[in-house]
């Protein structure tokens, strides 16, 4: 019989992305899931053997004992179901990212997890994607020498940026960041599940422990890398997509090197589900912690910041807004 319950607040793709990390688990029975739209509630429903479906996740959290409780809706909708989950007295939340649509958003749901001893992780998944575990191992290593650069390249900051940031992060130890310079662009309407994100930015970063960091997005597309890893001796690339290979390393004087990933890949989305359910178990802070997820998404808003400031940025971040929103809603950029 499963020891714990769970409940899913939002039952599209990533809510049965989590979903999938419930029913792998055997200490575990997804209780109840809450949509306002009847068809992928019981879709679910009917794909997970889930009893008991809810049009408003407020009634679920009120009529169900719940364990852990998935939050995989839009952006917008992040602070008010986090800290109403956590007020529900549940364990532990596992929510989509990013964390929120501004800094003081993302600082408010996370305390209010911390206040109450509920467990928080933010699902950057690729920490446990295959490829990227093993540049941060080769790094590691010395296989390139020194790491003194991190670059990325994507879309835009919010949306996928969180990803690049947090494996920044993820490179470097989880090394607390000094400061932030950045720019953006908004000459073009971009929005991403509901809020406003940069046509095009760039966003440098230095930890305090002397790593740089480069973030481009937009048009931005390195070469088609998705993170490049630069060394003293040497450079690795995490690349992916159809017909390339996931990894490549090239030492200074020779040839680029295919390394051989272990094995199938585990549904990263999954493992980070079963990370959580172990972690609520042992006690051990989950790899996607909350923690680390405030730390990457400190690095979006404090870009936005520095191009609203036009000069660098250093952290903590001293604002609770997003720049960005409020320059667009102020009139100080824009399309024009």
């Amino acid at each position: 019989m499963a020891r714990f319950k769970a409940g899913i607040i939002g039952c599209g793709g990533r809510g049965r992305g989590h979903a999938q990390g419930y029913a792998a688990s055997p200490e575990v029975e997804i209780a109840a899931c809450a949509d306002p739209v009847e068809e992928a509630r019981a879709n679910l429903a009917e794909q997970f053997d889930v009893s008991r479906t809810y049009g408003d996740y407020r009634e679920m959290l009120d009529r169900e004992d719940l364990d852990f409780v998935s939050v995989c809706t839009w952006i917008g909708m992040h602070r008010e179901m986090v800290v109403a989950a956590a007020e529900s007295g549940v364990r532990a939340i596992h929510a989509e990212k990013p964390m929120a649509p501004t800094w003081g958003d993302a600082k408010a749901m996370y305390r209010a997890c911390v206040d109450r001893g509920v467990t928080v992780t933010f699902c950057h998944q690729r920490r446990f994607e295959e490829s990227f575990k093993m540049a941060r191992s080769l790094a590691r290593e010395g296989a390139i020498g020194r790491l003194v650069r991190v670059e990325g390249a994507c879309p835009n900051l919010l949306d996928w940026g969180t990803h690049w940031f947090d494996m920044f992060f993820f490179y470097n130890d989880d090394a607390p960041a000094e400061w932030v310079f950045g720019q953006i662009d908004a000459s073009e309407k971009r929005e991403i599940f509901g809020v406003e994100v940069e046509a095009g930015g760039l966003a440098w970063v230095r930890w305090k422990n002397g790593l740089e960091g480069l973030l481009a997005t937009g048009d931005a597309a390195l070469s088609g890398v998705a993170n490049r890893l630069i060394g003293t001796d040497g450079i690795i690339e995490v690349i992916g997509g159809r017909d390339r290979p996931p990894i490549r390393i090239m030492r200074f004087g020779s040839d680029w090197e295919v390394p051989e990933l272990p094995g199938p890949q585990v549904n990263p989305t999954v493992l980070s589900v079963l990370d959580l359910i172990d972690c609520v178990q042992t006690g051990r802070e989950p790899v996607l912690s909350g923690r680390k997820a405030l730390q990457a998404t400190e690095l979006i808003f404090a870009t936005y910041e520095s191009s609203r400031r036009r000069g660098k940025v250093a952290l903590p971040l001293d604002v609770d807004d997003s720049a960005l929103l409020t320059m667009l809603e102020d009139g100080m950029i824009g399309p024009v």
